[in-house]
């Protein structure tokens, strides 16, 4: 039962290592009140079910979702701030998301080309020249803002991802890029198949 109870404990700990104090100042959504910040890699693979910091609407879930699209459809709803992956008979499993913030909206049809599990991340050179703290490269990881896995859509710069900023969710605050939290994009991963259609309303 202690085990338990301390494993328990241990998912509510949020660990993000900070790549560069400027990095860290530059480009993180900060933490809410009481979440923990510490130095070092997790000792333990609860330590990434950090839905404990996501408001519970925002939650993995079956819902009714009448709509035209096909079952393995990815509809995101920016303005809602939810992912529906559509199972048919006007049910969809809905994902709470992060989007991009003002300025960097988008929307559109596209399909997903790659994926990839604990994906490195290079940043574009315009996004480096508004941020100047970012790393030129950062490989896959639990520091990683692409978190556990990620989505490419067709030739853009735009994935759907994990994150190490689960408060993030449900918020605008990326470059355009739709966050998940890493529990729900390992879970929506798994389902998904290349060339499955995204489509992206607002």
């Amino acid at each position: 039962m202690v085990g338990l109870v301390g494993r328990l404990v241990l998912a509510a700990v949020l660990v993000v290592a900070s790549v560069t104090p400027t990095f860290a100042q530059q480009w993180r959504f900060a933490p809410p009140t009481g979440v923990i910040i510490t130095q070092g890699a997790p000792s333990n693979p609860l330590m990434l079910r950090a839905n404990t910091q996501v408001h519970p609407v925002y939650l993995r879930q079956v819902v009714q979702y009448p709509t035209t699209e096909r079952s393995g459809t990815i509809v995101v709803d920016t303005r809602a701030h939810f992912l529906y992956f559509v199972l048919g008979d006007g049910r969809a499993l809905r994902y709470g998301i992060g989007v991009a913030r003002e300025g960097f909206e988008w929307r559109g049809t596209h399909r997903v080309t790659r994926k990839a599990e604990w994906p490195s991340w290079t940043p574009p050179a315009e996004m480096r020249r508004r941020q100047p703290g970012l790393p030129s490269h950062m490989p896959g990881g639990i520091n990683n803002p692409l978190g556990a896995r990620a989505l490419y859509l067709g030739s853009t710069l735009y994935r759907i991802h994990g994150t190490n900023e689960p408060w993030s969710i449900g918020q605008n605050v990326s470059s355009g890029c739709i966050r998940m939290t890493n529990e729900d994009v390992i879970d929506l991963y798994d389902r998904v198949q290349l060339n499955t259609k995204v489509v992206v309303i607002s």
